[in-house]
């Protein structure tokens, strides 16, 4: 439990007069501290929308920020599950912590525990997920991290009271675009059309976050000189200014020498049979074979006729 003249209370809640008084938490509390960037989006989101923020998650993480969401299903889910591969994710529930909801997310509530995780709630223990509560915790995540990443959103998602939580906060808000005839999409054009920042790839906000993330790092610097008991094993995030190219490049290294062409040539946006065979002139019935040893590898998925990288 956290009061905010504890000095494992995060900082960076100080300048708002509505922060949380008190914070309850499971987990390494000083990891709070910690460059954090939040995504949230839709509960009910395509199989591409979760690919993309597992991936950006998984991306940002290894990089060494905290990846901070709600622990909903949909894209919070793939987020934490994103950032758990390197063990940086930070979950603020909108329930008192001894209660889980949703419930089909309980083992990914013990997995963030195992993996040196963070789950913190500013509700009494026994709080119902009553519906108002939700609204309410957003603020907590856009104030906890340097910037937050709507990953996926429809009109009307909760995730767009996040964004706007973070407006109010004078967080900067990214999004990520979609087609512009998909429904599950239209919340983060509307946020782009509102001054949001378009975003296709992670290094983008890697970018954009440089001197925030600079500012971060001097406070938690600064807190581990006063309290040096507080923290150990630490983790410092990688400098931004030489981010790594891909989180694909040690995964290359598994796949099969006669896929790896094809493999390489794969995103996250999706490309159609034409694209890739016009590339590497392939004649159909080789690309399409390479392309289904990939699904049965793990490493590629099919949606609307497009084929997209999938994570292992």
């Amino acid at each position: 439990m956290l009061t905010e003249q504890d000095p494992d209370y995060p900082q960076q809640l100080m300048p708002y007069h509505d922060r949380p008084p008190i914070l309850f938490g499971k987990g390494k509390a000083q990891h709070l501290s910690e460059a954090q960037i939040a995504i949230v989006g839709s509960r009910k989101p395509s199989p591409h929308g979760k690919q993309v923020a597992y991936d950006f998650a998984y991306y940002l993480s290894d990089q060494g920020f905290y990846i901070t969401s709600g622990l909903a299903q949909g894209i919070d889910e793939a987020a934490h599950q994103g950032a758990l591969q390197h063990g940086r994710t930070i979950a603020v529930i909108g329930t008192g912590l001894d209660l889980i909801y949703p419930s089909q997310n309980r083992p990914l509530h013990d997995q963030i525990l195992k993996q040196n995780g963070t789950i913190i709630s500013e509700f009494l223990p026994g709080t119902k997920p009553l519906q108002h509560n939700f609204p309410r915790r957003n603020r907590i995540v856009s104030g906890l991290s340097l910037g937050i990443l709507v990953a996926e959103a429809q009109l009307g998602s909760g995730s767009l009271i996040t964004a706007q939580a973070a407006a109010n906060q004078g967080k900067t808000t990214f999004a990520i675009p979609g087609h512009i005839y998909s429904e599950f999409h239209q919340g983060c054009h509307q946020l782009i059309r509102e001054g949001a920042i378009l975003v296709d790839h992670p290094e983008q906000i890697l970018e954009d976050l440089a001197l925030p993330t600079q500012w971060q790092h001097q406070q938690a610097s600064l807190s581990r000189k006063n309290n040096p008991n507080e923290f150990q094993n630490d983790e410092i995030v990688h400098s931004v200014d030489h981010p790594k190219l891909s989180k694909h490049e040690d995964d290359e290294h598994s796949i099969p020498i006669h896929l790896l062409a094809v493999f390489q040539q794969l995103d996250w946006v999706g490309r159609d049979l034409d694209q890739i065979a016009a590339t590497l002139d392939l004649d159909t019935a080789t690309l399409t074979s390479h392309l289904m040893e990939l699904e049965l590898l793990g490493r590629c998925i099919q949606q609307s006729g497009l084929y997209l990288r999938c994570r292992n």
